[in-house]
């Protein structure tokens, strides 16, 4: 007697068969992972190059000379005009270099984790690790990356004539807002990505537009001068505006605006602080709700 095999509907097979989950019970081997990951990639980065790690500084330094000279020198950005303070504006080529590498280290979070689980498909359709590791291993390689470009920025600083202060010691509770934002949105955006792939063209437009309406080129003062309270208000919601403001106020120049003194109020400041959270949750359930299920719809 002969079998036959018939086809089965797909819905009377059941439910789909869970995978591996975003996390596990073992937090030293995901971190373990995690850290082994990111090292490997950022060695893997510089593999067979002459000037090793130097290439990691030249872009945030290539980017920062380009936008000085255009908006600095023929632009006149970051000047004071008539009538208006010119305090807020002192050392501007230190903020401008300060907003560009914290920038370039939220691009580089967020830009590089969102295809980040596609790109490693074969890890993930053959061995068993908590799924959560990928996009968390990017952003831990965009932090040794900012690591190493704020040394430029300090030994700028204190050659444009910034003075050691003790508000420096903010930077690492700026540099966890902003990972916290960063974490987040590559979570979301990598989850996304495995059934969405417009995401990742959606992104580039988008982390453009973050870029241009984040006082990274123009100082919050010029902002302040143009916009009413009301609008300046949205504009600060922002978290990466309230990041980089604060950086430039505590680390460069405390002339210029404080985060908390742009949005009205220290009170005030947990909106955007608020926002952040929010996105690292929402984040953290999209992608712990579709890890078990993305080696089937890679």
């Amino acid at each position: 007697m002969s079998l036959t095999v018939e086809s089965v509907p797909y819905e009377s097979l059941g439910r789909p068969i869970r995978g591996p989950q975003a996390l596990t019970d073992d937090w030293a081997r995901f971190w373990h992972l995690t850290f082994n990951i990111a090292r490997t990639q950022w060695k893997l980065r510089f593999f067979g190059s002459v000037l090793g790690y130097f290439w990691q500084l030249v872009r945030p330094l290539l980017m920062f000379t380009v936008l000085w000279v255009f908006f600095t020198k023929i632009g006149h950005v970051g000047q004071c005009q008539k009538g208006e303070p010119c305090a807020p504006f002192r050392f501007y080529g230190a903020q401008l270099l300060g907003s560009i590498v914290l920038f370039t280290f939220f691009a580089e979070a967020t830009g590089g984790a969102v295809a980040s689980v596609v790109d490693n498909e074969a890890l993930v359709r053959k061995i068993q690790f908590p799924r959560l590791v990928i996009p968390l291993s990017i952003v831990l390689l965009a932090l040794f990356n900012l690591g190493l470009n704020l040394i430029v920025v300090f030994i700028f600083a204190l050659a444009s004539g910034v003075r050691p202060m003790l508000s420096w010691l903010e930077l690492a509770l700026i540099s966890a807002v902003l990972t916290l934002f960063a974490a987040g949105l590559a979570m979301l955006l990598s989850s996304l990505y495995v059934y969405f792939r417009d995401v990742a063209p959606i992104w580039e437009v988008l982390s453009q537009i973050l870029f241009y309406a984040s006082p990274v080129i123009i100082p919050l003062a010029t902002v302040q001068a143009r916009l009413s309270r009301t609008l300046l208000h949205i504009y600060m919601l922002s978290p990466l505006a309230t990041v980089f403001q604060q950086f430039r106020h505590a680390v460069v120049n405390h002339a210029s605006p404080s985060a908390s003194a742009a949005l009205g109020g220290g009170v005030v400041l947990l909106e955007p602080l608020a926002i952040v959270v929010g996105v690292f949750a929402l984040g953290f359930v999209v992608f712990n709700r579709t890890a078990p299920y993305v080696a089937e719809n890679l």
